[in-house]
């Protein structure tokens, strides 16, 4: 059935009962009692009911008054004790926030600056999910996600955070030098670790362009860097890998680069997050905390393609 009366004089009534005085429920809801005693009538009007006895000294609750209070006062307390979380949520540095992160990236670059963030923060607590599969953050409530190609998320802000670029390794007894194409990565066995399935290379010198897609002699597939590099330096086949992975390991001999020459393009490690006008304070000092920690103070990206997770 439709209600017929106010819930805001509703509200006055159950501060008039709890406090015993229309005098004092008129200074704790700052209005005139003048005022306050037409809507606690108007409240009896609409509901055709007598919630209040009053007499010269004091004010009593009616049997139905009494339901009446019962019933409504825990309404009004759990609408007071959200609107305590709300103002906690945006203004306390404490609380939970749900991040994915793609494996490689998440553990190569953020593993740190997570375990910083919570050394300094210790009321704010990480619900993190690594995966290089593109999930639906709505549908997962995500408050910030990391992706690295070029992401499109309806109303999420997304904030550039360091370029990545991908080249092809070798065992380092395998013989490198005779393969002096990407042409010829097809001759080769390979590992392939999803989701980069096409090897996209640019010729540092000359811009030229070659998109490779291993369709034979496939070795191994895998979805975790760590594995990718052993089984290349088992010497099971050729790889596409991350530099900032790769280079330390070819610098200490335990890798040997493919086609020096060649580099994928630039992908991009992004941060998404909601309007930061309206974040609670912990997403907020998270997404402040990141930006420092990568150095970017940069307006956001307006990206126009899907982004891969890597």
């Amino acid at each position: 059935m439709k209600s017929n009366y106010s819930l805001d004089d509703l509200r006055c009534f159950c501060s008039v009962a709890r406090l015993g005085s229309f005098k004092l429920a008129a200074e704790n809801l700052g209005m005139p009692l003048s005022t306050l005693s037409r809507r606690i009538r108007q409240l009896e009007t609409d509901l055709q009911l007598r919630l209040l006895n009053r007499d010269a000294h004091r004010v009593s609750l009616t049997h139905t008054g009494q339901q009446y209070f019962e019933r409504s006062s825990t309404l009004f307390d759990e609408l007071s004790d959200i609107g305590e979380d709300l103002h906690r949520d945006k203004h306390e540095p404490k609380g939970k926030i749900r991040i994915s992160a793609p494996i490689n990236a998440g553990s190569q670059f953020l593993r740190d600056i997570f375990l910083e963030f919570l050394q300094q923060y210790p009321e704010i607590q990480l619900d993190l999910q690594f995966s290089n599969t593109l999930i639906d953050i709505e549908a997962q409530a995500m408050d910030v996600v990391f992706r690295v190609g070029t992401p499109v998320v309806e109303n999420w802000i997304a904030r550039p955070l360091k370029d990545i670029h991908f080249i092809v390794c070798a065992h380092p007894n395998y013989p490198v030098q005779a393969i002096t194409h990407p042409d010829m990565l097809g001759e080769h066995p390979s590992i392939l670790c999803h989701p980069m399935n096409i090897w996209q290379l640019a010729h540092l010198k000359n811009g030229q362009t070659f998109d490779h897609q291993p369709a034979k002699a496939i070795r191994m597939e895998v979805d975790e860097i760590r594995m990718l590099t052993h089984a290349i330096q088992a010497g099971l086949g050729i790889g596409y890998i991350p530099d900032y992975y790769a280079l330390p390991m070819i610098e200490q001999g335990e890798l040997s680069r493919v086609l020096p020459d060649w580099r994928s393009k630039p992908r991009t490690l992004f941060m998404l997050y909601r309007d930061r006008d309206h974040l609670p304070m912990r997403v907020r000092l998270f997404v402040a905390f990141v930006m420092a920690r990568f150095g970017q103070t940069g307006k956001a990206h307006q990206p126009d393609k899907q982004a891969i997770h890597e």
